[in-house]
């Protein structure tokens, strides 16, 4: 039900493109303090914040209908995941995440001021796991793994401020984890998890470049330069 907004969602930003007045890309990173709600054998077990600066990078596609509505969509890359610490044993969970956004703007753009929301698929191609216990640690990496699900969807709200800085909270629809999948060791069985949700708050510096079509309000403001 969820992926199948998505092609739909898609025509429609590909339909509005030839009616919009501003057309530009924008390049952007993420500064992300994650944090999330675990569950294992039916009791919450503790679970640290997790904050991270590398990899993450998106282009987007803004489409400006006026002054003060849009859109954007694009790509974006990031780095997700959740810490559990039980006794004596901490476990680092993570992915890098490749993400299609569709997203409506509102605010005043010749200002670049405005608050956004959307809605997002990621495509969770890269698993890592780090387990701490008597201090020795112990590293596991697999790409497509089915310790996750293949794809997870997530909802998104931010404000865009002058200056190009950006603040954006995003919401995961649902668990992080696979609770179906059963390893041949103890951490690599996720059955006994009940719930693995994750969110996050993140800062970004937003670079806006090239116009791909000027908008008739920014011409406006270059006349009466």
């Amino acid at each position: 039900m969820k992926s199948s907004l998505l092609i739909p969602s898609l025509l429609l930003f590909t339909a509005l493109y030839s009616n919009a007045q501003g057309i530009y890309t924008t390049t952007s990173g993420e500064i992300i303090f994650q944090s999330s709600s675990v569950e294992k054998n039916n009791a919450d077990i503790n679970s640290n914040m997790r904050f991270t600066l590398f990899f993450h990078l998106g282009e987007y596609l803004h489409l400006d209908l006026n002054d003060n509505i849009g859109l954007f969509s694009g790509l974006g890359i990031r780095n997700v995941g959740l810490i559990t610490e039980e006794t004596d044993i901490k476990i680092k969970y993570r992915t890098y995440n490749l993400g299609i956004p569709l997203a409506i703007k509102v605010g005043s753009f010749d200002k670049n001021l405005y608050v956004f929301g959307g809605a997002e698929y990621e495509w969770m191609f890269v698993f890592k796991q780090k387990i701490f216990e008597n201090d020795e640690k112990t590293k596991y990496v697999e790409w497509f793994s089915n310790r996750t699900p293949h794809f997870i969807p997530s909802v998104f709200a931010g404000m865009q401020f002058p200056y190009g800085m950006q603040v954006k909270f995003r919401y995961y629809l649902d668990n992080y984890l696979n609770h179906n999948y059963k390893g041949s060791t103890t951490y690599s069985d996720y059955t006994s998890f009940n719930k693995t949700q994750v969110w996050y708050i993140s800062f970004s510096y937003v670079i806006r470049n090239r116009n791909i079509k000027q908008s008739k309000y920014i011409e406006r403001d270059v006349a009466g330069l």
